[in-house]
């Protein structure tokens, strides 16, 4: 196999299948990545097994072939030579004897035979989803945060894809707090549930150029999801189990209904944050009264008190929140003005629009009235 590349493309490449390369695997095959021009393309693949990432890089096919080289060194010795317009050329015999060359640096290396490598599963793809590559990184980006970090609850490290007719739902939850978009699609689809890995939708998100002319194409079966944008395919194992009944946990009922404005609100509780050290508890308290919002954070460093303007309906209130909560959720969403919606300090504050494009519920937290 001799294959050349301007070292931009092979480095982009390389980027974008690494995602799928464990860091720590039993079968040490899966720690190298594929490269296969045995067709007239040169495609790269990594794969983990639980996902796989082929892309498509352009380059010049001298001798056809493929060949297993390790990810890491692989990564580092195209990443490391000359400069960013330099040629790379990668070569390997018979015994897999690969030289990688760039223009004075020369590399010999051992790769692997690249019929032993797992390729990415086929899929069947005879109905897709498609929406803009823009859309989909926004929407993940706008709920992921609210996945576990843990795999305590494997639900819960998953989020949940449902389309219905030209509606599309993606929900993530952590037991503190909730995520909901809902997405208009382009056209009307069947309905279709299924929980994609919190992992591969942070991966995805990643590689995804987010261009709002391109679209990416979604392809659910029982068992996978693919994502096909530009020359690249995900592949990931889906979830297997029924997700939590989220309707179950929305109420549309409410004692105190409070509009703010969304950047006051949120740079107040980050400027709050700075007396919280890492692994601290301490809640914002919010004390809502007519017209006006009193934010305060009493913590080992010191305390705060600020106040807000507020448009307000309904009861006054004390509730306490983790300001973290707050933030993730306020830092992505886009309206200027939002609508906070809390029935008692022991139950959850939702932060809603009125068209439904997104719902955050977040859990209150406990504390000692007589110390605010």
């Amino acid at each position: 196999m001799k294959l050349r590349f301007q070292k931009d493309d092979i480095v982009n490449g390389i980027s974008i299948v690494m995602k799928a390369v464990p860091s720590k695997t039993t079968m040490s095959i899966l720690e190298c990545i594929l490269i296969d021009a045995s067709s007239g393309e040169i495609k790269l693949t990594g794969n983990d097994m639980e996902l796989g990432i082929e892309t498509t890089v352009n380059g010049e096919i001298l001798e056809h072939g493929k060949i297993a080289l390790d990810a890491k060194l692989f990564s580092e010795i195209t990443r490391r030579v000359s400069s960013q317009n330099a040629v790379v050329t990668i070569e390997s015999d018979d015994k897999f004897n690969t030289t990688i060359s760039c223009e004075n640096s020369v590399f010999n290396i051992q790769g692997r035979d690249g019929d032993e490598f797992s390729y990415i599963p086929y899929i069947e793809k005879n109905k897709y989803i498609s929406l803009s590559q823009f859309t989909l990184k926004e929407v993940i980006q706008q709920t992921i945060f609210s996945i576990s970090p843990n795999d305590s609850n494997k639900m819960m490290a998953g989020e949940l894809f449902e389309v219905n007719e030209n509606q599309l739902k993606v929900v993530s939850l952590d037991g503190h707090r909730i995520s909901i978009r809902n997405i208009e699609l382009k056209n009307n689809y069947e309905h279709k549930k299924v929980v994609v890995p919190g992992k591969t939708l942070q991966e995805v998100s990643k590689i995804l150029p987010g261009s709002a002319e391109e679209d990416v194409n979604m392809f659910l079966t029982d068992n996978h999801i693919v994502f096909e944008f530009d020359d690249t395919t995900v592949v990931s194992r889906l979830i297997e189990g029924e997700y939590f009944k989220i309707e179950q946990m929305l109420s549309s009922d409410y004692e105190t209904k409070v509009k703010i404005n969304k950047r006051e609100l949120l740079d107040c509780i980050d400027r709050a944050t700075l007396l919280v050290k890492e692994g601290d508890k301490k809640p914002i308290i919010m004390n809502v009264t007519d017209g006006n919002m009193e934010l305060k954070i009493n913590s080992f460093i010191g305390s705060m008190n600020e106040d807000i303007d507020i448009v307000k309906e309904g009861k006054d209130i004390l509730i306490g929140f983790n300001p973290k909560f707050f933030i993730d959720a306020l830092r992505v969403i886009d309206e200027e003005e939002v609508s906070l919606y809390m029935v008692n300090p022991k139950a959850p504050c939702f932060i809603k629009d009125d068209e439904g494009k997104f719902i955050y519920l977040i859990l209150p937290v406990n504390f000692n009235a007589s110390t605010v």
